[in-house]
């Protein structure tokens, strides 16, 4: 490992110094094919980065613009660079849940700052870094399920010396506070509240038994000591996004659970192993030090115990001691949500990104249809998974990722979903994160995060590549070298069927900052100006309105290319017309991620993940990850 403090540096990075991706060495080759697509890019920029970018009849027509009445139910906010949250005038904000308060009655009064909780407690508190959220209504009640996506060790454990664990006590605390929470809430006069002791409450934790199921289930890579049948397992981890389905269940999302694995004896020697690895970005020493605590973890001892790792996993939230369901079908890789949808004929669909950067945007479609009422304890079992091929005329294609096309069973494309990705041509993205379906047009958009690395170069004069070797160029959907901003892109399924294999597209956005870079393609798209600027769009949900609710996680210096952009956010667009407000400002250092309504429309939930001032205690208090519930003073719809 290089010397660098891991409880300092994102994943992405950490993955980047531990795990540098290899070069494409068909140099003359790459460049031909970088200089075609500027020149693709160039013509179309001609017209302004606005025409570049909107579909037809969007941005580029005033007048469809000033037809379109003002959808936004608020004034929008400035930046800000504070410790607090901000919300328009007219909207009011208060804390629902904080890391460590509890979701039990015995957990009361257990967190302090000084000991920042109990190891004893610290399953049955609320966890940390709060992150993608569904609401569910269940037998009249209202269900949050939550994930919680990592933690921030030198927080949680405030009285090691670095922040890595010390003990195997340290490890399970660590592994207590992450996962998912299932709480009931409700509102009262004093405002929303957790109910304690509800009967949907649970902990889901990195200790909770999981069931293995779909085509990796039982298959050798998946089998070790303790699980010498490859269909059980232990935890979640490293649950970003999230994702509701039709018949009511919630999708977990495991993103960066590579940092969780080390090795301390010798590495694995077989071949298929060791070059997932190294796709997967798995290592001798873990992010987080469990693997000198915890044999699970350490692959010189466990080496399957990461290929399962890195799965969707839907949970039942009405049924608190149900066993929750790791689904194989739907790949393996670095998943940032769920974006659940049912096709004409009845079938899911399921759409899923990839953060990493070069890596892919995919897409589930079930073989059975959803019947409402009937099993569908195993519609998520059988299908086919594609990636998706951006092609520079704005159309695309869904690449089937089957035995035949990829040259792999089906257990070993959900295993090693990259490989089979890069097998058939997939076009290398900006990092895809989360990914919202439109409920009022046949639609779907994900947010492309940001990637250094696009279009640049390394010593020796190749091209940067993602872990597969597949070259990093600039693309028409990818359209920027060094991408520091991010984009939304957007597509439209043909036939109005998103279980097709085909598509048109555009982006709906390209952030930017027009302040810095008064012209070309880091100034932004034609929708972004001085007053509503963001970078990194991370977070994305949509509501019943139709309105895209926009969050990020991006750098908030405020200096350089990114002065004037302030902390980080949550905007509202609006996608008939490409407008874009800002609705909300996170405390310094957060991110803001996770979204969802109460049952009424009238109060929204937000996540404020990791801030690094002091939220929200006060001074002197260990910073906490939190919930806030947000309303309109009139008691309005909120979406």
């Amino acid at each position: 490992m290089k010397d660098i403090d891991p409880t300092t540096v994102s994943a992405d990075e950490w993955d980047e110094l531990n795990f540098p991706r290899p070069t494409e060495q068909e140099f003359d080759r790459v460049v031909e094919r970088a200089i075609s697509r500027r020149g693709f890019l160039g013509g179309m920029l001609a017209f302004g980065s606005g025409a570049a970018v909107m579909g037809t009849g969007l941005l580029n027509s005033t007048s469809a613009r000033a037809q379109q009445a003002n959808r936004f139910a608020f004034k929008p906010i400035p930046i800000a660079t504070d410790n607090t949250v901000h919300v328009p005038e007219g909207y009011s904000w208060d804390v629902l849940i904080r890391w460590g308060d509890p979701l039990f009655a015995e957990a009361e009064g257990d967190f302090t700052h000084e000991t920042g909780g109990s190891v004893a407690m610290s399953d049955k508190v609320f966890g940390e870094n709060t992150d993608g959220m569904e609401l569910f209504v269940i037998g009249g009640r209202q269900v949050i399920a939550v994930n919680h996506e990592y933690t921030n060790n030198k927080i949680n454990l405030p009285q090691t010396a670095d922040g890595m664990p010390a003990s195997a006590d340290d490890v399970r605390k660590l592994q207590n506070l992450q996962g998912v929470a299932v709480m009931e809430v409700r509102e009262t006069e004093n405002g929303w509240e957790v109910v304690k002791d509800g009967p949907f409450n649970r902990r889901i934790t990195h200790n909770t038994p999981m069931r293995i199921a779909g085509p990796a289930a039982g298959h050798d890579l998946m089998k070790t000591v303790a699980d010498p049948t490859g269909t059980e397992s232990l935890g979640t981890f490293n649950n970003c996004g999230a994702g509701k389905t039709p018949w009511g269940t919630y999708l977990t999302c495991e993103e960066n659970f590579n940092g969780y694995f080390g090795a301390t004896g010798d590495m694995p020697a077989d071949e298929k192993v060791a070059a997932g690895y190294q796709r997967y970005g798995i290592g001798a020493e873990g992010r987080y030090g469990y693997e000198k605590f915890d044999a699970r973890f350490d692959v010189s001892q466990s080496p399957n115990e990461p290929h399962r790792a890195g799965w969707i996993v839907e949970t039942d939230p009405s049924d608190a001691s149900s066993t929750p369901v790791k689904r194989t079908a739907l790949g393996r890789f670095k998943h940032e949500n769920a974006a659940c949808v049912l096709a004409p004929d009845g079938r899911a669909v399921v759409y899923m990104g990839d953060d990493e950067r070069g890596e892919f945007l995919y897409k589930w479609v079930s073989r059975d249809v959803y019947v409402p009422g009937g099993d569908t304890s195993t519609l998520l079992d059988e299908g086919t998974l594609y990636v998706a091929k951006f092609n520079e005329d704005q159309t695309g294609t869904w690449l089937a990722l089957t035995p035949e096309a990829t040259g792999m069973s089906a257990a070993e494309i959900a295993i090693f979903t990259r490989t089979a990705a890069s097998k058939v041509g997939a076009t290398t993205m900006d990092r895809p994160e989360w990914v919202a379906v439109n409920p009022t047009a046949i639609e779907a958009y994900c947010c492309l995060t940001n990637n250094s690395r696009r279009g640049t170069m390394n010593d020796d004069g190749s091209i940067r590549t993602n872990a597969g070797g597949d070259a990093m160029t600039v693309n028409a959907v990818n359209p920027r070298e060094t991408n520091r901003y991010g984009q939304i892109v957007r597509w439209r399924p043909a036939g109005e069927n998103h279980a097709s294999s085909i598509f048109e597209w555009d982006l709906y956005v390209m952030a930017g900052n027009p302040s810095v870079h008064t012209e070309g393609l880091n100034a932004g798209s034609a929708n972004v100006n001085t007053g509503n600027m963001f970078n990194s769009p991370d977070g994305m949900v949509m509501d019943s309105t139709g309105l895209l609710w926009i969050q990020t996680d991006g750098d908030d210096s405020n200096e350089g290319d990114f002065a004037g952009q302030g902390n980080n956010q949550m905007l509202v667009g609006d996608p008939v017309t490409g407008e874009i407000q800002r609705f909300l400002t996170g405390p310094y250092g957060s991110e803001v991620t996770g979204l969802c309504w109460s049952a009424d429309r009238r109060t929204m939930f937000v996540g404020i993940q990791h801030p690094d001032a002091p939220f929200p205690d006060g001074e002197g208090k260990l910073p906490r990850s939190s919930i806030i519930a947000i309303k309109r003073d009139e008691n309005a719809l909120l979406g």
